[in-house]
């Protein structure tokens, strides 16, 4: 099993901390999530049905042709390599470690690819987490069109996880995912924070739809989960204040980090990214002030998410305060 942020519990045991004296920043999820009310007792009593409304509102939010509900769009980059017989898969390094493991675990020859000077000429399919998890780094949407062209004119696919993408999406190609050979990956466990619900969206053609449905099979997401799924959907006032204090808190994060010396590499409005030559040094630092970031090795940086409350920060910045004045005095 690959590595993720959120593994708290082991962090207490390890660091000798109680559970409840953790501050975890280490997921990328919006830690202002959308508020879920009590669900219906009918929801735990019958089996989910696909003619709940829940497809229309997630094609009236990603202003997409078609969609397929998934159980996370872990269900489907799982899935989505079986789809095709072996070939050549194209991604960029560091991201998110599931796409590649999965694509090489079906039998699929992994290139990665230079972010700065991509050639994909000799691959079949190009996998983009956009913006990227953890660099936040973004393409135009004219770019990946091009890009998307050159594949599907012999038959390739452009895939494009957009599980960042909700807090500024100008740049999503969901509209666009009636071309055959394009897949947008959706999820509505970062900016909605609801990743313990797994409802994750494939946008894609009706025939992939399909073939991916088939494969999956019937009632992939409870039907509780469906309910809170329609419902945030369909919360527009919600998604609009969360966009504006997402902004905010992002901008307050990269101050934060300047003003100690930690100037962020990128980052999008969930999470900061940070290159540093003593990553893992400041990631047990924090540690030992029970708050939990993710840290990567290659190369050696962090991903540092937003505090939920005012309380949050302050603990945040004392932590960084401390480490500076040990670094000065090291």
């Amino acid at each position: 099993m690959l590595e993720h942020g959120g593994n708290l519990r082991h962090a207490a045991v390890k660091y000798g901390i109680p559970l409840s004296d953790w501050l975890d920043l280490s997921t990328g999820i919006n830690p202002n999530g959308w508020p879920v009310p009590p669900i219906p007792a009918d929801c735990w009593q019958r089996l989910p049905e696909d003619d709940d409304g829940l497809v229309d509102a997630a094609r009236a939010y990603y202003l997409a042709p078609h969609c397929l509900p998934v159980a996370g769009s872990q269900a489907a980059l799982l899935a989505l390599p079986t789809l095709r017989t072996r070939c050549r898969v194209g991604m960029i390094a560091p991201s998110y470690a599931e796409h590649a493991h999965a694509w090489q675990r079906a039998g699929h020859e992994l290139v990665t690819l230079d972010a700065r000077d991509m050639h994909i000429d000799a691959i079949d399919v190009l996998l983009l987490v956009h913006p990227n998890n953890p660099t936040g780094a973004t393409y135009t949407r004219s770019q990946l069109l091009a890009w998307h062209a050159q594949l599907a004119n012999r038959g390739g696919w452009l895939i494009i996880d957009e599980a960042y993408i909700d807090a500024d999406p100008s740049h999503s190609l969901a509209a666009d995912t009636h071309l055959d050979g394009l897949i947008v990956l959706r999820s509505l466990g970062k900016f909605f924070g609801l990743a313990g619900a797994r409802v994750g969206f494939v946008l894609a053609a009706p025939n992939l739809l399909q073939a991916l449905h088939n494969s999956l099979g019937p009632w992939t997401i409870n039907h509780a989960a469906r309910w809170i799924a329609k419902q945030a959907l369909q919360d527009s006032a919600w998604q609009a204040r969360a966009r504006q204090q997402l902004q905010a808190d992002a901008l307050q994060l990269s101050a934060l980090l300047q003003q100690h010396n930690l100037t962020p590499q990128g980052g999008t409005h969930l999470f900061q990214w940070l290159t540093h030559p003593h990553a893992a040094d400041l990631h047990h630092h924090l540690a030992q002030h029970g708050i939990l970031t993710r840290l990567f090795t290659k190369p050696a940086s962090l991903r540092i998410g937003l505090p939920a409350r005012a309380v949050g920060w302050v603990r945040l910045e004392k932590a960084l305060m401390n480490w500076r004045n040990m670094r000065l005095h090291t």
